[in-house]
């Protein structure tokens, strides 16, 4: 079972998406699927679950779907990571692309079976990209390049994300809270 974020400002969009998403017709790829109409929210989400694909619409009011997923990257980088429009801003897409490193861009209307193969590619993809890193760290810590230590908070982050992310005081001692300074 694979967890999706899907994030639009308009509520209809994302329930349509969802509806679309989570039809079980008996592929190997079954998602659970969590829904937000704000950026802001989303990016939350992101720090206290992992998720291994974020689709979002390219147009909010609250954030631009780039300035979203680059964020969300920054968070978790190794989760695939898919625009939606309606507009066909040429010079906003190739910014997605470039900046936040997306898989695809999918156009609005999209078509149900298309939008699935899409995104079980991009999860094959981000997989194997994921599988090729974690062999390429074993190499690595083979030749000595990488400690153990490190291999492990590799590992750790990848399931975790932020886990390995420590907020620090000023006299040295671990805050929890990062509104407390």
């Amino acid at each position: 079972m694979y967890r999706l974020m899907l994030v639009d400002d308009e509520e209809n969009i994302v329930r349509a998406l969802r509806r679309t998403l989570t039809v079980n017709d008996g592929s190997a790829y079954q998602f659970t699927v969590e829904i937000f109409t704000s950026p802001a929210a989303a990016l939350q989400r992101a720090d206290e679950i992992k998720f291994d694909l974020v689709l979002s619409d390219y147009r909010m009011p609250e954030m631009d779907g780039v300035q979203f997923l680059r964020q969300f990257r920054d968070k978790q980088p190794d989760a695939a990571r898919l625009i939606l429009s309606g507009y066909a801003d040429l010079e906003g897409i190739i910014g997605a692309i470039n900046e936040a490193q997306i898989f695809r861009f999918i156009p609005k209307p999209w078509h149900d079976a298309d939008l699935r193969v899409t995104l079980t590619q991009a999860l094959v993809y981000h997989a194997l990209q994921t599988e090729n890193r974690l062999l390429a760290d074993r190499v690595r810590q083979q030749q000595g390049k990488l400690s153990r230590q490190e291999l492990e908070l590799r590992r750790l982050e990848q399931e975790n994300p932020g886990i390995t992310r420590v907020n620090w005081g000023p006299n040295g001692e671990v805050l929890l809270d990062e509104d407390v300074t």
